[in-house]
């Protein structure tokens, strides 16, 4: 853990220099709606897919500069997919969150650091005792420079010996995303008590809260 810290530290802070040169839900429902805008007003989106939605989102909302945690499905070929029908597995959809930030209070480097930090990213198809396709780490850029953001950051990690496993992480452009049920949304703060959030989210909170306090709203 020292030393990918370490080298999380060392990666991300010069490389800010260089740039200035899901567990079964406890309840149902069914309204979703489709969202496809990538930016709006001077802000930014970028969607990611790093295991269970409710764990993505509740990190993310408590980020400075985020101004937006939308919970859905992204990348497969089924229009408008239910929750069911991405647990079967067969719709090619990630589990993932469109986060919509301020640039200027938020960098897309920050949020790429967040998002390899809060994860793993070395295992294929699972996180914890989450698996499936559905729950694949995966980037979904929105323009070119997220593309190469993206990609600049996962080659450097991969040769920085962070992990002792290959990163699986995969940088894709952005296909479409589905927001999910509305009882998906903002879960972990609705539903903080449910084993799923104590045993599973909060611990990733604490361990977020302890590296990236100097990020947190």
């Amino acid at each position: 853990m020292r030393k990918q810290s370490t080298v999380f530290i060392y990666l991300f802070l010069g490389l800010f220099t260089y740039m200035s040169a899901c567990a079964q839900p406890a309840k149902k429902g069914s309204e979703k709606q489709t969202d496809k805008k990538t930016s709006t007003m001077g802000k930014e989106t970028i969607t990611f897919g790093a295991g269970c939605f409710w764990c993505v989102e509740a990190i993310f909302q408590q980020v400075k500069g985020v101004e937006k945690v939308v919970s859905g499905y992204g990348g497969g070929h089924v229009v408008n997919p239910t929750y069911e029908q991405v647990c079967d597995k067969t719709t090619g959809h990630v589990e993932v969150c469109q986060i919509t930030f301020d640039p200027n209070v938020v960098s897309i480097d920050e949020l790429l650091e967040i998002f390899w930090q809060t994860h793993d990213p070395t295992t294929k198809n699972k996180q914890g005792n989450d698996e499936g396709p559905q729950y694949r780490s995966v980037i979904f850029y929105h323009d070119a420079h997220q593309k190469e953001r993206a990609e600049y950051y996962l080659d450097k990690l991969q040769k920085s010996g962070a992990y002792e496993k290959p990163i699986v992480t995969t940088v894709e452009p952005f296909k479409n995303f589905y927001a999910a049920e509305n009882y998906h949304q903002n879960y972990y703060n609705n539903n903080g008590n449910q084993p799923y959030c104590y045993f599973v989210i909060r611990p990733k909170l604490e361990k977020f809260e302890k590296v990236f306090k100097d990020k947190m709203k």
